[in-house]
C-alpha cells in the first residue's frame, strides 16, 4: 500500500513538472515569434483552452503534492474536481488531435512542446485518474456543474473575438463563420463534454461497485 501511494504521488508531481514546463515553453516560444506588444501576446496567449487547461492541470497537481493538507490540496483531490479536470484535459486532447493538429506542422522543439500540451499530459491525467478512482460513487449530475468552465471560457473568447478580432480557434471564428455556425459549432462541442463526462461517471459509479 505504501509502495502504490508512493508511487501515485510519484506520478502527480510527474504530471505536475511537465505541465509547468510546456507552458513555460510554449510562452517562450510565443515571445520568440511574437509579432504584436508583450501585453497582447500574453492576452492573447491566456485565450487558449489548451493553455488554460494544462494551467488547470498544473495547479492541481502542484497543490496535491506540495499542500496535501492544506484546504487547497484536499479540494484539489477531491473525486469530482479530479474528474472534472481530467474531462478538460481529455477534450484538449481530442478536439487537437481529430480536429486541428493537421492545420499546421510544427517542427524541432515546438513540435515536442505541441505534443506535452495536446498528447502527454492528457494521457497522463487520464492515467492518474484511473489510479485514483474513489469507492465513492460520482452523481450523475455532476456533469452540468462540469460545464460551467467552458462555457464561461466560450463567452469570453466570443466577447475578446468581438472587441479585438482575435479567435483562438478556427471553429469558433465568428469573423469567417458567423455567429450562427460558431454556437452551432460550440453545441457540438458542448455535448461531446457531456458524452464523456458521463461516460467518466458511468466508469467511476461501476467500479465503485466493486471496491
Amino acid at each position: 500500500m505504501g509502495m502504490m501511494i508512493l508511487t501515485k504521488k510519484s506520478l502527480v508531481a510527474f504530471i505536475a513538472l511537465l505541465s509547468w514546463i510546456a507552458i513555460i515553453a510554449q510562452f517562450l516560444i510565443s515571445m520568440s515569434n511574437a509579432t504584436i506588444s508583450t501585453g497582447d501576446l500574453v492576452v492573447r496567449f491566456f485565450s487558449y483552452f489548451t493553455i488554460l487547461t494544462n494551467l488547470m492541470v498544473a495547479i492541481c497537481c502542484s497543490s496535491a503534492v506540495l499542500f496535501p493538507q492544506n484546504v487547497i490540496g484536499r479540494f484539489f483531490v477531491k473525486p469530482a474536481v479530479v474528474t472534472a479536470i481530467t474531462l478538460y484535459i481529455l477534450i484538449v486532447g481530442l478536439i487537437y488531435n481529430t480536429v486541428l493538429r493537421y492545420l499546421w506542422q510544427p517542427v524541432g522543439i515546438t513540435r515536442v512542446v505541441d505534443e506535452m500540451l495536446h498528447s502527454i499530459v492528457p494521457i497522463l491525467v487520464l492515467i492518474h485518474w484511473w489510479c485514483s478512482l474513489d469507492k465513492a460513487a460520482l452523481q450523475w449530475r455532476s456533469v452540468f456543474s462540469w460545464l460551467l468552465y467552458p462555457f464561461l471560457y466560450l463567452l469570453y473568447t466570443l466577447w475578446h473575438g468581438a472587441i479585438s478580432g482575435f479567435y483562438p480557434y478556427p471553429f469558433i471564428d465568428v469573423s469567417m463563420l458567423g455567429m450562427n455556425q460558431v454556437l452551432t459549432n460550440s453545441l457540438i462541442v458542448a455535448l461531446v463534454f457531456v458524452f464523456i463526462g458521463l461516460l467518466l461517471i458511468l466508469i467511476n459509479r461501476r467500479l465503485a461497485k466493486r471496491r
